[in-house]
């Protein structure tokens, strides 16, 4: 077999009992810090205008629009949450910064879980065999995949979307192939994002309807390709000029290379470890913003180039801006969606600190997304310090009091506490959860 179809049997045969419990729980940490991600996100308006064009568009009512509580089908309520969760950049991320596990995977999931009215069981497995399917993926094209332009999220998560889906149909191997085959034609997604539009929004909302329809089709009867993944003009080739075949399935049903990391910071993953030096420096030294003179931020060659946008003109582009995320930190101590506001790009103290940032490549550093920041006072006093690890990573988590909050805060404008509490006891519990129907239930409509 190839490895489609090694994919397709792998998902066909996963079941509950086959996954270790550390991993089930990832699942629901993973769920709940969605959850609040896709409530934050109805308050721009990208996610407002994907919410309208779904209800306009969409077909019966089967499934629900985090937030507005608008009844359409699976695709479209899957096409519309993974806009809606990816909005505020404050979405699940992976350890290497190439994946974001919820938008696609999860919206897809929470879709086809409603429609069929799934047990909480059944959605904690769906969700495992789409990030499983998904890193695998990241990990055999990357970083060739990210470098040719392709944005992973999408590209490889329309696949672990088809994967959550037609684990949730409970589909046989046949069609888990025609399934895949058929998301891969449907993989899309680039990195020409960096900018004031809404573009990176817009990404893993195809992935995870077009996750949703392949398995749909699949189920009946259209067939999809068997060598999507491996054959001469496969995904593999197609998609990256240095893929890795064996990491596809090396340890298949055994090993879940699922590295997930959780975001502080509304802002790109890479540029995390930059706020992080930012408030080292000022816990540490007497660093008032007022008196710095320079900011110099060394960063590993692979992610040099990015993120350098020294005058942002949106809420989008400051969210992939270095110099800004950097500049807000000092000023406001927080890089929440309120710093990227118009008011503080607006800010003239904010915008001449995030002037002051040049960024540097250094050979040095140990990982992709290290980060040493020098900075100068006035009276010449220098300061520096090296964050390799970012709050939220796996090596520097997010404790779940942490995650707690996270979660209230951005949904407290639209969830009563009593709602918050039982939206966390019902994810926190979902093995007991007979039907996804109930907690979607709790975050279908706005409460304040």
């Amino acid at each position: 077999m190839g490895e489609t179809e090694t994919f397709a049997q792998y998902l066909t045969d996963l079941d509950y009992s086959s996954i270790p419990s550390t991993l089930l729980e990832v699942m629901t940490v993973l769920l709940f810090d969605y959850l609040g991600v896709a409530l934050g996100g109805i308050q721009t308006e990208s996610g407002r205008i994907a919410a309208e064009f779904s209800k306009d568009f969409g077909e019966k009512g089967e499934a629900t629009i985090i937030g507005f509580g608008y009844r359409v089908s699976a695709p479209t309520a899957a096409f519309a949450n993974a806009i809606l969760s990816h909005s505020i950049e404050l979405d699940d991320v992976d350890s290497l910064s190439y994946i974001h596990f919820g938008p696609p995977i999860i919206s897809a999931a929470l879709a086809m879980a409603e429609r069929g009215k799934v047990d909480g069981e059944d959605l904690l497995v769906s969700l495992v065999a789409g990030c499983d399917i998904t890193a695998r993926l990241s990990l055999a094209i990357n970083p060739s995949h990210r470098d040719r332009g392709f944005h992973t999220t999408s590209n490889c998560g329309v696949f672990g979307a088809a994967a959550a889906s037609g684990k949730l149909l409970h589909l046989k191997e046949r069609e888990m192939v025609s399934t895949l085959g058929l998301a891969g034609a449907q993989a899309s997604g680039l990195m020409e994002f960096f900018g004031t539009s809404m573009q990176k929004r817009f990404n893993p909302g195809p992935a995870a309807r077009g996750g949703t329809v392949s398995a749909l089709l699949a189920q009946r009867g259209f067939t999809g390709s068997e060598t999507i993944l491996e054959g001469d003009r496969g995904f593999l080739k197609a998609y990256s000029d240095h893929s890795d075949r064996k990491k596809l399935v090396n340890g298949l049903g055994r090993e879940f290379p699922i590295f997930i990391e959780y975001k502080p910071y509304a802002c790109v993953r890479p540029v995390h470890n930059a706020i992080d030096c930012v408030f080292e420096l000022k816990h540490k030294y007497p660093i008032e913003p007022s008196e710095i003179s320079g900011i110099r931020v060394f960063r590993h060659p692979a992610w040099a180039d990015y993120h350098n946008i020294k005058k942002p003109r949106t809420f989008h582009e400051a969210q992939v801006s270095l110099p800004y995320s950097v500049a807000v930190a000092f000023v406001e101590g927080r890089a929440f969606p309120s710093e990227y506001s118009e008011e503080k790009l607006r800010d003239p103290f904010i915008q001449k600190l995030s002037e002051m940032v040049e960024i540097e490549a250094a050979h040095d550093l140990p990982r992709g997304v290290s980060c040493r920041m020098e900075v100068v006072l006035r009276n010449r006093s220098k300061y520096s310090c090296q964050v390799d690890y970012p709050k939220g990573s796996i090596q520097n988590p997010l404790t779940r009091d942490e995650m707690r909050n996270k979660f209230r805060s951005l949904t407290s404008a639209f969830l009563d506490d009593r709602k918050q509490e039982e939206v966390e006891r019902i994810v926190f519990e979902m093995e007991k959860l007979k039907d996804v129907s109930a907690l979607i239930r709790l975050v279908a409509h706005r409460e304040r």
